[in-house]
């Protein structure tokens, strides 16, 4: 896909979540004098389920953050937000629509699984004692993932608390994109040396499994973190894509699981199976063209198109935050 196919592709998303398109069909859904009923599996549209899988396929594995767009998202559609509901039961919904757009990154992982079989079938073959690089690749996603899952059990109710909010996520990314504009532009010209994964330690792994823990910001995306973690721990930009895809799998793989177990019946009572099933093939299709896209691209162009992009985003959703058109 060519670059200004996706970069208007993305822009249109963002178009598109912002005039709201399915208000009026949420509205018919849950009629304002009748008040929602959760756990009925009446809490989305399927058209919002649709939103919810492209947008999460789409900026899973770019870095612009799939995390705050899903939470761009849910504010600007209304996922979640009804005030008729009680306390308890807002909490209920919250929960739901938190393990909603976890669960359905399954559909994102399927697809890297897929486009990066070959990887993965080294990695068992690794397992197996038959394939000593497999091995080692084995060891490498163990070590970045460790950080990550630790300080993820350790602060996940912080973090909820304190950073799943508007203007956390419009800093971030303005900050995201500033910064890989910056050292977009100090490196052009200068030639992109580095080690290719096969050659990659425990240590250098364990340098973006630390920098992945700083994408628990949201906004922040753990697709550029992992991606500059590699590159400073000494990979070229092509390995250090690569291992940001497959670490993605296991964070990600594991964080569903995490949220499915914990609020999976909420999420199943909330939602239909439909709704589910909607959002997880929607972000496997979009993810599968963004990344075949984005490992053509980065090859040959570099990060600064989403750098641009981020600065825009935040300045875009920022202005909208402080004139009111959406609630923080």
């Amino acid at each position: 896909m060519p670059t200004r196919s996706l970069f208007l592709l993305l822009s249109a998303l963002a178009v598109f979540l912002t005039v709201n398109p399915t208000q009026a069909e949420t509205a018919a859904a849950n009629p304002p004098n009748l008040p929602k009923q959760v756990g009925k599996g009446s809490a989305m549209t399927m058209s919002q389920a649709a939103v919810l899988g492209v947008v999460e396929g789409l900026t899973e594995y770019l870095p612009v953050s799939s995390t705050g767009h899903l939470l761009l998202a849910e504010k600007i559609m209304g996922i979640g937000a009804d005030p008729s509901l009680s306390a308890a039961e807002a909490q209920q919904e919250k929960d739901a629509v938190d393990a909603y757009t976890i669960c359905i990154q399954g559909g994102a992982i399927i697809a890297v699984v897929g486009l990066y079989f070959r990887r993965v079938r080294q990695m068992f073959a690794g397992l197996a004692g038959k394939d000593p690089l497999g091995r080692r690749l084995v060891v490498n996603i163990i070590a970045g993932f460790l950080p990550a899952a630790v300080i993820g059990l350790l602060l996940n109710k912080y973090i909820k608390a304190w950073l799943f909010g508007s203007w956390p996520v419009v800093a971030a990314w303005f900050v995201g994109g500033v910064l890989i504009l910056f050292f977009h532009y100090r490196r052009t010209g200068r030639a992109r040396a580095g080690l290719a994964l096969d050659a990659m330690t425990w240590k250098m792994a364990l340098v973006v499994g630390l920098m992945q823990c700083v994408a628990m910001w949201p906004g922040v995306s753990r697709s550029l973190v992992t991606i500059a973690g590699g590159l400073l721990s000494g990979l070229t930009l092509a390995a250090s894509v690569e291992f940001s895809f497959l670490l993605g799998v296991v964070t990600l793989g594991a964080a569903t699981i995490y949220d499915g177990l914990k609020h999976g019946h909420d999420m199943l009572t909330s939602f239909s199976p439909g709704a589910l099933a909607t959002g997880l093939f929607f972000a496997f299709i979009s993810a599968v063209v963004a990344i075949r896209w984005m490992v053509g691209y980065l090859n040959k162009h570099g990060m600064a198109i989403f750098g641009y992009y981020r600065v825009l985003l935040a300045l875009v959703v920022g202005a909208l935050l402080l004139t009111g058109h959406i609630a923080d």
